[in-house]
């Protein structure tokens, strides 16, 4: 669920008693209302950054294809990659994330299904990366908030503490969550429970100082990419949210912790405002630095998403914000008789500014491999859900395969792992210790 900030200033969720709206609704909404395929938003993006260390990187790619050589198909895809220990993880996974998401989203999908299908994908994409570098090289890290836009549907998948928030008509909602143990009592059990020390760093006469960090290693974020000497504990396994804009559209700001340590979201929408994007993300970075001073690598992408062509300055004055909807993606598939159709659409005909579809941030990767989406055989029964590599019969294993939960999850059901990425799920998941060393060895970020 994303978080709003009004009455509040930051991170408690809102949770709205309206009912979830499927996703075809919302599309067939988009049509109903003229808004086609080929009459998209526009986007509008601007970058800005300071460096200290040199370890942030972005990704702008604002015009890609779902069908190469359909405009109607195009998306968008915006990258931010907080390195730390070093710039191989950020540079590695800037270079291979996009196409490992494409990758792990079977072709020849209609816009629904590639929507539908995009949470799963990024959850893989995110792990075979992580995995991929790790063969490549041992100590650096990166945080990593990666957007795909697709019409006025936004989908996030992040780990680590940059942050993606939107501003749409006046309200402020939180696509990203910092994954430090600072701010989630739920990530600290999760890795002493998988066998790693969380604490804070010990000095001479036993005083405790700084954020708490996970030993061995030192670092103070639960989820990242790279970040093979801390242990397999610190997981590449995303937070994923999907939602869908109303037709006022809406600003998106994603910035690297350098900016977060300085500013509120209230404060960077503010200090901003009426600015086009480039001097937009300007703006916040020079009033973060102006604030803390240059500590670390402070960096800004602003996105602006424009519906109405007689309105092309974001955001939109306030109103106040509706009930939040949100439905799993992969829920039952609704029925295509067209009554069903016209019913439904009747039930949902007043939009929410921002209607939440998809949010999920556990850590264990059977949960978020595992699909009820109708179509199982989507999923392709013999390649591997996350590194796409060819399986012969019975060599794949299922991510059931080691499940205490009974009833519906079965070890014979999809989707399945090669024996490498069941390694690596089940050290993730605790079920193996990857490695050992000292609680003051020294990695921080």
């Amino acid at each position: 669920m994303s978080s709003r900030s009004g009455s509040t200033g930051g991170g408690g969720s809102s949770q709205g008693g309206g009912a979830a709206v499927p996703l075809a609704v919302l599309l067939r909404r988009e049509v109903a209302n003229e808004r086609t395929a080929s009459e998209r938003p526009e986007l509008h993006s601007g970058l800005f950054s300071q460096a200290k260390k040199g370890e942030d990187f972005t990704f702008l790619k604002p015009e890609c294809e779902r069908v190469p050589g359909v405009p109607s198909s195009s998306y968008s895809a915006f990258g931010l990659f907080d390195g730390h220990n070093g710039n191989g993880a950020a540079i590695y996974t800037k270079e291979n994330l996009l196409n490992n998401v494409l990758s792990a989203v079977p072709a020849d999908l209609n816009r629904e299904d590639w929507l539908a299908a995009l949470p799963r994908a990024l959850v893989a994409a995110f792990v075979k990366t992580d995995k991929d570098f790790q063969t490549k090289a041992r100590s650096s890290g990166t945080t990593v908030t990666f957007v795909i836009i697709d019409g006025l549907v936004i989908t996030v998948a992040s780990v680590g503490d940059s942050r993606c928030v939107l501003q749409a008509e006046g309200s402020i909602y939180h696509l990203s969550s910092d994954h430090r143990f600072d701010a989630s009592k739920e990530e600290v059990d999760r890795v002493t429970e998988c066998g790693g020390d969380v604490g804070r760093l010990n000095v001479v006469g036993g005083a405790e100082i700084g954020p708490l960090r996970c030993w061995p290693g030192g670092l103070c974020l639960s989820r990242s990419i790279g970040d093979q000497d801390v242990g397999e504990f610190i997981v590449p396994v995303p937070l994923v949210k999907q939602v869908k804009l109303s037709t006022a559209g809406g600003r998106l700001i994603i910035a690297s912790d350098g900016v977060w340590d300085a500013l509120s979201p209230e404060v960077a929408f503010n200090c901003s405002r009426e600015l086009p994007p480039v001097p937009a993300a300007e703006q916040i970075v020079k009033t973060a630095v102006q604030s803390k001073g240059l500590r670390d690598d402070t960096t800004c992408i602003v996105v602006d998403i424009i519906v109405e062509k007689n309105n092309p300055c974001m955001p939109h004055p306030k109103r106040q914000p509706g009930i939040g909807v949100f439905k799993n993606m992969f829920g039952k598939k609704k029925s295509s008789d067209s009554s069903s159709h016209s019913h439904t659409d009747r039930e949902y005909m007043e939009p929410d500014n921002v209607e939440e579809i998809f949010e999920d941030g556990c850590a264990l990767l059977s949960r978020r491999l595992d699909s009820e989406y109708p179509v199982r055989n989507m999923f392709k029964l013999f390649i591997c859900a996350i590194c796409q590599v060819e399986l012969k019969p019975n060599q794949g294993i299922s991510v059931h395969e080691d499940s205490s939960q009974p009833g519906s999850l079965r070890r014979w059901d999809g989707p399945f792992l090669c024996q490498s990425c069941q390694e690596k799920k089940e050290a993730m998941e605790g079920k193996r210790r990857s490695r050992d060393s000292s609680r003051n060895s020294g990695s921080s970020e």
